[in-house]
């Protein structure tokens, strides 16, 4: 893992989601003709500040960076001139006030909006939905899914990409119910198979797909090397372009899919690699490198096959939009996806689903490089889902969150009067141990997967 780079990434990711949900505070409450003190990227001493705007509103950048605020003028936090006090967020209507702070999150779910909306238009190469033979025992093998189908619909929607089927199977699980998947075979027969998904249990992380038997389609193909990543293990170990892989650790391999499972059981190992090179062979001794992707480590000797087109037109799909089926598509994907989140949630208050699919900055930093390291495409969707994440988790009534200042405004606008100041200490008070819990399982969790 290359640190620097991911923190770079997870710090870019962050800054330009903070900054967007904060703008969106802000102008809402400039449109409101709220008085803006200070606009501020993190919490604490400011790093860097200045004065701009109208109202010479202070711009600043902070110590700790995991969020921001935007300061109103306000009687609560300070004398307020005579002349001025229209201009007080406390004294605005219930309405100004209840847009002030929802435009928070809604910057955030517009900013997906506008991702996905741009990248639907692009257009995006994603792996087909073609699935490998299921593990025997699994929900898919059951089901009666073989080697080489391809979903074609999964309840009555058509499915373009892997990334798609992915999305269904991960809110099924989530509701613990059956998918209906329409698959079509290599000889073009087309069959309905219900994939029960009651019992894969309650994580929806890297794995679900193996614990589900939706896997992707691997075809054969001979173990021979067709790239070398620079300064990697096998390119150390003197591999070339063209060298044929015998056997690796003294096991026999003749198919790459069955090499790449091989090595990644080797992870930071020293083993030896018969190759036939040249029509003679040859044996040489690699050190397996070790990398972590979705907390999970693994082995990699840094080589790939030769590429071949048609076998590429077979595994990939370009999927693109119009203009308007794009924007439709990038509403539906940022509801759903919020939807999802919040589903999740509330399962996982009841107990239905486990609390280790919650997720902490260590493991938000590992898939901001992740994705990142994939390519600008990866990174901007990365950037999209978590915008979702983090509006979703500021419209929960948590006091402290925007959510909780429009629970208050909401109970004064039915009862005709403000929340008492001791309700808003109490809620307070509680507001923050709910956060500091769930910042705690989030870390735990993170740990768990660090060193689990």
């Amino acid at each position: 893992m290359n640190l620097p780079f991911y923190i770079g990434a997870f710090a870019l990711a962050l800054g330009i989601l903070i900054t967007v949900h904060e703008l969106g505070h802000y102008s809402v409450a400039r449109l409101c003709g709220v008085k803006v003190l200070r606009f501020s990227i993190g919490f604490g001493r400011a790093l860097w500040s200045r004065r701009a705007g109208p109202d010479q509103t202070e711009w600043a950048l902070a110590v700790f960076p995991l969020g921001g605020y935007v300061k109103m003028l306000d009687e609560r936090e300070g004398e307020v001139a005579a002349h001025e006090l229209h201009r007080a967020f406390n004294r605005q209507s219930i309405g100004r006030r209840f847009a002030i702070v929802a435009a928070g999150p809604i910057a955030n779910f517009l900013l997906a909006i506008v991702v996905y909306w741009g990248l639907f238009m692009y257009g995006m190469e994603e792996p087909r939905p073609l699935l490998a033979a299921p593990a025997v025992g699994t929900p898919a093998a059951q089901a009666g899914v073989t080697d080489g189908d391809l979903v074609r619909k999964v309840d009555g929607e058509d499915i373009l990409s892997s990334q798609d089927l992915r999305w269904h199977v991960a809110r099924a699980a989530v509701e613990r119910r059956t998918l209906t998947v329409e698959t079509i075979n290599e000889a073009h027969e087309i069959n309905v198979r219900r994939i029960d998904l009651s019992g894969v249990g309650g994580d929806v992380d890297a794995t679900l797909m193996e614990r589900v038997g939706l896997m992707p389609y691997r075809p054969r193909m001979p173990t021979v090397v067709g790239t070398l990543t620079d300064g990697g293990a096998a390119e150390k170990a003197g591999v070339r372009v063209g060298d044929r892989v015998l056997a690796i650790d003294g096991k026999p391999l003749d198919d790459w899919g069955d090499m790449v499972k091989v090595v990644r059981e080797l992870a930071g190992r020293t083993v030896p690699v018969r190759l036939l090179r040249d029509g003679r062979e040859i044996e040489l001794q690699a050190e397996v490198a070790t990398v972590e992707e979705g907390g999970q480590r693994f082995g990699r000797l840094g080589i790939g096959p030769t590429p071949d087109p048609t076998l590429r037109d077979r595994l990939f799909v370009e999927v693109r939009h119009g203009v308007l089926d794009a924007l439709g598509l990038a509403v539906s994907q940022t509801w759903d996806t919020a939807a999802f989140s919040l589903k999740a949630f509330g399962r996982m208050l009841t107990g239905e689903l486990s609390w280790r699919n919650l997720s902490g900055p260590v493991t938000i930093a590992d898939y901001a490089g992740q994705s990142a390291a994939m390519g600008p495409t990866h990174y901007i969707k990365f950037i999209a889902l978590i915008s979702i994440s983090l509006g979703v988790l500021n419209l929960l009534p948590i006091p402290l969150l925007d959510g909780g200042h429009l629970m208050y405004y909401t109970i004064e606008f039915l009862k005709g009067g403000p929340v008492s100041e001791r309700v808003m200490e109490i809620g307070q008070q509680v507001g923050l141990a709910i956060l500091l819990m769930l910042m705690a399982f989030a870390f735990y969790n993170d740990i768990n997967r660090l060193f689990g």
